[in-house]
């Protein structure tokens, strides 16, 4: 064969040839014309690989179809199923058969039809001769689809049946005409140099039997079973047309029907059909005709149903935009897309009855099927009438399972132990909602009567809550709804003798109280630490003594706190309310006759004294009973909880900026304290809420707890009242030492005043500096910790304890903590115990080198929430913005030291409020420091900047003050 010279003019040519094993394929060559611009002999087989040295005969249309036809040649179909190299000869040999034809065919097909497509719309197509010349005549391709009508003729003895074909309304004659069916699947037929294609998707095998036949004869004897098997499906997909037997076809509106299949114990589903008048069909097929075959006498009857699939479509994807989803790939059945529920089986249940409107608005009927159990499907919803006593509130709640009334409490049970079947009077079985065992155990669990519903006034929140529940219709009195809604508390005159102005949240607060008096409520006040928790319950307790005094009555009222908290409590009282007569009940030597009580207005006293005084102070009848810093008593199976929880008191209250501190189920012992039996007894509120909310992350139940406390629970975070706040806020902490701290203490001081004090009189002081200053130094840091003097000591520091529980508090907030001292001893006590709990901590004294990482790393790293720095390597360049607490942990003798110190946080760049806490050991010369600095105050903003300056500045009157 001589080889085409691309050089010279030449054609591609796209050539229908039969394969001895794949059938008919098109294959695309390169043929050399002659002179006179036709055909010659020459001519060569194409493929992408070659095409390059063609390219200029060829169009990208050409390209493709080449790239296409590629796919369909035999070593490249060889290849993809027979890894192994092998001779073409050999594989047909060997390997072929008719499974490997029938698989690899329908692709050929699938790919043929492509190509042909593309040629009928700009293309020649030819014949190739029996030596392989790819032209030898050209094919026309037909320019529209022929029809097939399939006939049927029937008489008493057989059924004849046969094709015709038309093509452009004419009849063709397509038998003995040595016609070829080149494609079964679409199929294309060849007859007379014309390629024909058909509409309706004929395959060519049911022609194949009658290119060389008149008809196929069916014997009367098999005819029944031949009508059924392949009769029925041709006239589903093909136009018939019959003697001898009907053919009808009917039109209905389609009916969507779901029908529950239940599954016990299994996931139960639903199943979507259609109704076309008596016929029914199931989603899922996509036949836009069925044909149904009934046999009357000796008659056969075929109806064919047409059926509107857009519509069918549309009903499923309606049910599935409403929460369902298809149970598996294969099939249409349908069960809840997010389902959370434990009870599978009643999933589908429970969303039919959801959504029993809706689906009957959209048409569908809903049935289920026989022999199970019956279920109602219906809607449910519940009505209560509430009723309000002095103390009570009396439910009175019918729910209706569709048309059926049922008393609430003959759920009670049910609801209890989750159990979702109830039946019905007429025994049909009602499926109560999983989201009811959420909504209501609690008003079961918590309310007083087996017979009726009955809740104690302090369930308000539960009563809001059915309030708010779509199903449930309630109605309240407007004097209840205030106390949900806070802003409509009423304003309440301030006592006239409160020094000092509240701020507005404050102001709010104090309203509260007395809200919650009206209401014989107890309240927990949870504001951020800072925010003035004790003013609020000063100026409270200011006014209940001038209502006492008006009506010429008088009570007292118990404040319980820890012990650290105590001097700042007597301090703010002697500042903002000095009128309140107040008893402090503490120390070894307290007087246990509390008769005295009834001559104060308030009682103070500790969580470790009324754990061992409980039974005296039991006999007391308290106004108030508050509990300061309440999270103490978090732990149920405490003694302070037990303790104070005998104590009896007209009121109660509660103040903790914490509440929760580890887990919700601190809440409880508080809760249940202020309002015996709001959130019923502890194993219940386990595992009701803590291990619902805690283990199960459940979102409905922590909301659901929030709904229930939120009107006993009052809470600002710093960052609510922001605008309110100055924008540094200082406050002083004072703490007691502990006994052997103390011992410590006023051992050395006796030994240095006595020395100083008779060097004043013999005229030696001004040699003494050296040694006053040392002996000062020594008491300073036996008020911070004996520790930082002698490293033997083992006991406790009360600064240590009051420092660490602030901080405690502080953090738990989420907020940063600058801590200063001057003592780089102290703050390795910090260390230390930062260390042991893992606190995350940045430090920096006067030896650190790399200050300016330090820095950046504690103002970016949102884990870092304490720094430790020492005053003289802090009090200049640092720029610690983003902390919003200082805590100073000793008093300075010169204040503009501890000013740098504050200036740290409080600079440009600053957008939070800072609050300023000095701790300051009581009775020490921490005390007499802070009384010096007020004094020299002047002093030291003008020139005075070291401590030997400020030392030099003390007379000796100062002295013997500081030493006292």
């Amino acid at each position: 064969m001589l080889r085409v010279d691309s050089s010279k003019p030449c054609k591609i040519v796209y050539s229908l040839c039969k394969h001895a094993y794949l059938g008919y394929l098109i294959e695309p060559h390169i043929v050399q014309l002659n002179p006179q611009g036709d055909f010659s002999l020459t001519y060569q087989r194409i493929f992408s690989h070659t095409a390059q040295e063609f390219t200029k005969h060829l169009s990208e249309q050409d390209l493709k179809l080449i790239r296409m036809l590629d796919e369909t040649e035999q070593d490249t179909i060889i290849k993809k199923y027979h890894k192994k190299a092998i001779r073409a000869v050999e594989f047909f040999s060997k390997f072929f058969d008719d499974k490997f034809y029938e698989n690899v065919r329908p692709k050929i097909e699938k790919k043929l039809s492509e190509v042909l497509e593309i040629i009928k719309a700009g293309g020649s197509l030819y014949l190739m001769d029996n030596d392989g010349w790819p032209a030898e005549r050209k094919i026309e391709i037909a320019e529209e689809a022929s029809t097939v009508l399939f006939h049927f003729r029937r008489n008493e003895l057989e059924t004849r049946y046969f094709p015709t074909i038309k093509y452009q309304g004419q009849r063709i004659d397509f038998m003995f005409k040595d016609a070829q069916v080149v494609s079964n699947q679409p199929a294309w037929l060849l007859l007379n140099d014309i390629l024909y294609f058909f509409e309706q998707d004929i395959e060519g095998k049911k022609l194949l039997p009658f290119l060389n036949k008149r008809y196929i004869t069916i014997p009367k004897a098999t005819e029944e079973t031949y009508f059924e098997k392949f009769v029925s499906p041709l006239i589903e997909k093909y136009h018939v047309y019959a003697e001898g037997f009907d053919i009808k076809t009917v039109k209905h509106e389609p009916t969507p029907v779901i029908k529950v299949i239940y599954v016990d114990g299994g996931i139960s589903q639903l199943q979507l059909y259609f109704n076309y008048g008596e016929y029914a069909f199931a989603m899922g097929n996509d036949k836009k005709v069925t044909v149904r075959l009934a046999k009357e006498e000796d008659n056969y009857v075929f109806t064919r149903i047409k059926r509107d699939i857009v519509y069918e479509l549309e009903k499923f994807n309606t049910l599935v935009r409403m929460g369902l989803k298809k149970t598996s790939a294969l099939f249409h059945n349908l069960e809840v897309a997010n389902n959370q529920e434990e009870g599978l089986s009643y999933a589908v249940i429970n969303w039919v009855n959801e959504h029993i409107e809706t689906l009957r608005s959209c048409g569908f009927e809903i049935e289920q099927q026989n022999g199970v159990k019956k279920f109602l499907l219906a809607a449910n919803k519940i009505d209560f009438e509430i009723k309000e006593d002095n103390d009570w509130f009396d439910i009175n709640a019918i729910v209706y399972f569709g048309e059926h009334p049922i008393p609430f409490m003959s759920l009670k049970q049910h609801i209890l132990h989750k159990r979702r079947e109830f039946t019905l009077p007429d025994g049909a079985i009602a499926i109560i909602p999983e989201k009811w065992f959420t909504q209501y155990s609690s008003l079961f669990s918590l309310a007083d009567g087996s017979k009726s519903l009955r809740l104690k006034k302090h369930h308000l929140g539960l009563i809001n809550e059915l309030a708010e529940d779509s199903i449930t219709n309630v109605t309240l009195s407007r004097k209840l709804e205030r106390l949900n809604n806070f802003e409509n508390i009423e304003d309440v005159q301030m006592p006239v003798h409160f020094k000092g102005d509240l701020r507005s949240y404050q102001k709010a607060g104090y309203n509260w109280f007395s809200f919650l008096r009206e209401y014989n409520f107890g309240g927990c006040l949870a504001d951020d630490m800072g925010l003035g928790k004790t003013i609020q319950t000063l100026a409270m307790l200011q006014k209940l003594k001038e209502e006492d005094e008006e009506k010429a009555t008088h009570s007292t009222s118990l404040i319980i706190m820890p012990t650290s908290l105590i001097y700042n409590w007597l301090n703010e009282a002697k500042k903002f309310t000095p009128k309140l007569k107040i008893h402090s009940h503490t120390g070894t030597t307290r007087d246990k006759d509390i008769s005295i009580f009834a001559a104060y207005d308030i009682v103070i006293t500790t969580y470790g004294i009324t754990r061992v005084d409980a039974e005296l102070l039991r006999d007391f009848y308290f106004n108030y009973i508050i509990l300061d810093e309440s999270q103490n008593i978090k732990n149920p199976s405490s003694k302070s909880f037990k303790s104070v929880r005998s104590l009896k008191s007209k009121n109660k209250l509660i103040l903790s900026g914490t509440p929760v501190e580890n887990s919700v189920s601190d809440l409880w012992t508080q809760l249940t304290f202020l309002n015996p039996g709001m959130l019923g007894t502890q194993s219940f509120f386990n595992e009701e809420y803590v291990q619902a909310i805690e283990k199960r992350k459940d979102e409905e139940k922590a909301r659901k707890l929030q709904a229930i406390i939120k009107p006993f629970v009052l809470r600002r975070t710093k960052e609510q009242v922001a605008a309110e706040l100055p924008s540094k806020t200082e406050q002083i902490f004072y703490c007691t030492m502990s006994e052997d701290q103390a011992e410590r203490y006023e051992k050395t001081k006796s030994a240095y005043r006595n020395d100083l004090l008779s060097s004043m009189d013999d005229g030696t002081y001004a040699k003494k500096q050296v040694q006053l200053l040392q002996g000062l130094t020594a008491l300073r840091q036996l008020a911070n910790h004996p520790v930082m003097i002698d490293d033997t000591y083992a006991s406790d520091s009360g600064k240590f304890e009051n420092v660490v529980h602030t901080l405690d508090n502080v953090l738990k907030g989420g907020h940063k903590v600058l801590i200063f001292s001057q003592f780089v001893k102290h703050l390795n006590i910090f260390k230390s115990y930062f260390e042991k709990e893992s606190i995350a901590f940045a430090y920096l004294d006067g030896s650190t080198k790399n200050r300016g990482e330090i820095v950046a790393d504690f103002q970016q790293n949102t884990d870092l929430k304490v720094f430790l720095i020492s005053i003289k390597a802090g009090g200049v360049g640092l720029n610690l913005t983003q902390a919003d607490y200082v805590f100073i942990l000793d008093p300075w003798w010169n204040p503009a030291v501890e000013q740098q110190a504050i200036d740290r946080t409080h600079r440009i760049g600053q957008e939070k409020k800072v609050f300023i806490y000095k701790f300051i050991a009581k009775d020490t010369v921490e005390e007499k420091i802070l009384a010096l600095q007020n004094r020299k105050k002047r002093l030291a903003s003008s020139l005075i900047t070291t401590e030997e300056s400020f030392f030099k500045s003390l007379s000796k009157d100062d002295i013997r003050e500081i030493l006292n």
